[in-house]
This record gives C-alpha cells, structure tokens and sequence, in this order.
C-alpha cells in the first residue's frame, strides 16, 4: 500500500512538473513572438491620420492633430515651428501668420483665400484658420514656402512630406513581396507590392532594406533591387571660401563714392556706405551711388572683390522704431535693398543699425528674419554689424545675437570703442583680453557659430588729454600715429591688451595713447585664427598704414 502511494505521488509531481514546464515554455513562445513582432500589439494610433516626414513617422510628436479638409492638408502653427520654422510669427496688427525659409518668406492673412511670398500675391483654395487652441495653414498649398512635396494618401491615411534639397533614392520590388513592420521574417506585414513596384529607400543593413512604399507606408523588405538616386542633395555654396578680409569704406550721403583705382592686397569684401534710411521716411532708403558708386562696384569687381553695400540707419532711433514695429513698413524697406542690389548687382549687403531702442530688439530679429531669405534667394549675402554684449540698453541690449547670428549669414562684432568719445575716463580702443573676452560671450552665451562671426577691428585710436580734471580725446588714424606724437617717445609693450603704451606731458597736460598699429592688429587676427571664426572686417579705408595689408593677406591666407 504504501508503496503504491509513493509511486501516485511520483506520477502526481511528474504531471505537474511537465504542465509548469509546459506553462513556461508557452510563455517563453509569448515573449519571443511578442519581441520578434511588436506591431501585433494594439497600434495606439489606428485610426489617425499619420505624418511622414523626410521618411520618418513624425505622428506621435504632433503637438496638433493634422486633419485633411476640402483635400487640402492642414497643419497646426505649432507643428510648423516644430519642424519647418521656428520663427512662424502671428501678427496681430495686420491678423495675418508670417512664416518662411531659406528663400521665401509668405504671409497668409486669417480666413483670406491668398497668400504673399516675397511679396507677390498667389490665389489658394485654403486659408489660415484661427482656432481656440492654435492657428491652422493650409500645409499642402505652401509647398514653393517650405519647398517640399506634401501627398495626402487616402487609403494609408497618411500625409508624407519630403523635403526637395535632400537626397532620395528609389528602388524596385523585385518579386510581389510582404513589406514588415521590423527586418525580421516574424514580423507583421504592413503592406504587400507587386514585382516591379517602386519604393523609396530609406537605408539598407544585414540585407534589409527600410522602404516606404506608394502608400507612404515604412517597413522593412529583402525583395528589393535597382537602386538608383533619383534627386541628389543639394549643398548651399558660400560666396566666400576661406576667411572673409573687409574693409569698410565708408563716405557721408553728402560725398561720392571714393574713387578707388589700385589693388588693396589681403580684400576679399569691400562694404561702402551706398545706403541710409530716409527720416520718417517708412521704409524708403536715399541711395548714394551714382556714377561714381557704379565706377566704384566696376573697380571692386574687376579687382575680384565681393561689394557688400552698408544700409544704415544713421542712428535714428524713431525712424527705425516706426519701421521695425510694422510688417508693412519692414516690407517696403527690403523690397527697397533687394532692389539695390539687383539693380547695381550688388553681392551683398551690410546692416548698419546703431542705437536702437531695446523695446525693438524682438522687431529688429523679425527684421533680420524677414530680410535675410529675401536677400538668399538671388544669391546675396547678409552681414549685420552689431557691438558687444552686456551694454547699456540701447547700444548693446537691443540685438538679439542667437537669432541674428543664426538667420543671417554672418554677424559682425564691431569690436571696437572699449572706451569711446563719451568714456569718463581714457583707455584703450580695443584691448585684446576685451575683445577675446567678447568673443567668448558671442561663442558661449550668446550661441553664435564661429563660423558666422567676423571680428571687426579699428585702423584708428585715440589720443587722450587730461587737463584740470577733465578728459577729452581726439580719434587718430593709424597711419598719423607715429606723425602725431613727439619725437622720440618711448613705447611701452602692455602684454594683456597686445598694444604698444604712450604717455607724456606737454603744456601742463598729460596725454595718453594705446595705439592700434602692425602689432596690435596681428594679435586680434591671432584671435580670429585662434576661435576659428569666419574673419575679420576693418574700420575704416584710409585710417590704416599701407603695410598692414601685407600682414592681413598673410595671416588670413587671402590671394
């Protein structure tokens, strides 16, 4: 009997044994299909219209539903800053969305069946739409804006944008084949092609190939052959290879353009003053060109020198004010440069704004946002001069230089005046720790690429004159320097400003000079080499000694 027991227990644990092992292996199968196949869970988004874009599933990081009306594809303000432009602005005075790109900037009034890109006008079938929660575009009507190609596959439900500058390659289905979820033989189909079919490819690996079908689905297939690239990419080409030398040439709206007829050795940019805008003048510019600016342009370009003409403000607060705060006026004012340029076949233009109010900082980056694709899509460059950070309000604060430096193709730290004609106190123009100092600002807080920063250097100092408590200075070209002080004087080399020191006395007053001259300049083109940024830029033609050129070309490597 009790042998008998023993051996029903046996039997008894052995079952179980066998039923746990065959629990297990069930789950274990579970595990490994559910890992090997994924997409057999529950798709959270069935049901939903999906965006591709640029072959990637984008859906789950809508921050607004895209919906399709009237066959007209709608997406949110919000997405649009998300993934095509940051700097899509609402503009409450005229009710109307500005948006754009490298090349085009498009204005879309709310609920108006048209739209403005670069200022002409296009009938579309959409409108912006304005709702509680955001602003809607008519996405598929803006494809020349953003350039792109948007499809709206009904059968998918899925919208695929691809961007046209980039690179897409094609292949061919070489039998009627399941296309998967993931590169493995378990996983889901997720669309069938017949033999001959044409996918785009996304990428290939361990003999997969990530497709996106017609349909605008993506998934994984090994059926794949004759891959070709059916659009290249495209690369934007600089104006300028290597590092950018100019020199600013500056003459008042009350002169001629200079007339120059030799070589400047170590120029690659020449930035006249063609420019200023007209008081109260909304948007209008007075042009000082002539026959003798366009005598000019031929020299610079017979001399292989790219003319970057200054627009400048001349430091007219309420006149620049009235301009930026209004779209309609800011519009009038680069329709006005774009004109100058073409008209004169100008390569580029420098913005010159000096003293503006900080209350316009935001309308003077809108500016900049607004000008710079105007100005790119016939091939123009956009440099903009702006001073040091951490100034006083409506001298340095007023520029936002993360956006200007990003939108524009260079910006120009006019580095430069460290102790000016309004300084209480004497010093030096611009001691190399101040300006490295500032550099460093422009790199790290203000996020400026080195590769959009010009360093802008003075070819002038200033003698200082203290005298009964009181101190003056009087500026000093370059090449007057050694003319200007007494025979004889020692100079003394200060280490952390890279300049040469003068001090004397001379009819009971004591004059004071740290001098911008071969030596001090050498040092700030170090700094430029050193950060690795874009170049150098020099104020003003005719202050410098002739042989600074030679050392210019040489340290920059200019032909």
């Amino acid at each position: 009997m009790k042998a008998k027991r023993i051996e029903k227990r046996k039997k008894e644990s052995s079952r179980m044994i066998r039923k746990i092992f065959i629990i297990c292996l069930f789950i274990v199968a579970v595990a490994v299909v559910m890992n090997l196949a994924p997409n057999y869970r529950k798709d959270e988004l069935e049901g939903k219209l999906k965006l591709i874009i640029n072959q990637s599933d984008v859906t789950t990081s809508l921050k607004q539903d895209i919906y399709v009306e009237d066959d007209i594809v709608y997406l949110s303000s919000k997405d649009i800053a998300n993934f095509f432009d940051e700097n899509i602005f609402y503009d409450n005075q005229y009710n109307q969305l500005i948006t754009g790109s490298d090349t085009k900037i498009a204005t879309l009034k709310i609920d108006e069946k048209a739209m403005n890109i670069n200022s002409s006008k296009v009938s579309i079938s959409g409108t912006a739409k304005h709702t509680e929660e955001t602003f809607y575009l008519p996405f598929s009507e803006m494809e020349t804006v953003y350039n792109i190609d948007v499809v709206y596959h009904p059968e998918s439900n899925i919208v695929t944008v691809d961007s046209l500058d980039r690179e897409q390659k094609m292949a061919t289905s070489t039998k009627d084949t399941n296309i998967k979820y993931v590169p493995t033989i378990f996983s889901k189909t997720v669309d069938t092609v017949k033999q001959g079919s044409s996918m785009i490819l996304i990428e290939e690996r361990n003999g997969w190939a990530k497709v996106r079908t017609s349909q605008g689905i993506i998934g994984y297939t090994k059926d794949y052959g004759n891959v070709r690239t059916v659009r290249e990419q495209m690369e934007s080409k600089k104006q300028i290879e290597g590092n950018i030398s100019m020199i600013w040439d500056y003459y008042s709206e009350y002169a001629s353009a200079p007339a120059r007829t030799e070589k400047i050795e170590g120029v690659n940019v020449v930035s006249p003053t063609f420019a200023t805008l007209i008081r109260l003048g909304k948007g209008q510019i007075e042009t000082n060109i002539g026959q003798a600016g366009e005598n000019y342009i031929t020299w610079a370009h017979n001399n292989g020198y790219k003319v970057w003409a200054m627009v400048s403000n001349n430091s007219m607060k309420e006149t620049t004010s009235e301009i930026l705060r209004d779209y309609t006026l800011r519009e009038t004012l680069i329709n006005n440069i774009v004109k100058l340029t073409m008209d004169y076949e100008i390569d580029g233009i420098n913005i010159d704004f000096e003293n503006i109010y900080q209350e316009d900082k935001e309308f003077f980056s809108r500016f900049i946002i607004e000008l710079a694709p105007r100005l790119r899509e016939y091939g123009k460059v956009l440099s903009v001069d702006v001073t040091a950070p951490d100034g006083s309000e409506d001298w340095s604060l007023c520029y936002d230089r993360n956006v200007i430096g990003r939108e524009a193709d260079y910006i120009i730290f006019m580095g430069y005046d460290q102790y000016g004609a309004t300084s209480p106190q004497e010093g030096t123009t611009a001691g190399a720790d101040w300006v490295e100092t500032n550099i460093k600002k422009f790199l790290g807080q203000e996020g400026v690429a080195p590769e959009k920063l010009i360093l802008g250097m003075p070819f002038y100092t200033r003698l200082w004159k203290e005298q009964n408590g009181e101190v003056d200075s009087t500026v000093i070209s370059m090449k007057n320097v050694d003319s200007v002080l007494p025979e004889g004087i020692q100079k003394t080399w200060n280490e952390d400003l890279k300049q040469n020191y003068v001090e004397y006395t001379e009819g009971g007053a004591v004059y004071k000079m740290w001098i911008e001259d071969l030596d001090s300049i050498k040092e700030k083109i170090n700094l430029v080499k050193q950060y690795e940024l874009a170049g150098a830029a020099y104020w003003e033609k005719d202050m410098e000694s002739d042989s600074v050129w030679s050392i210019i070309a040489e340290e920059l490597q200019i032909p």
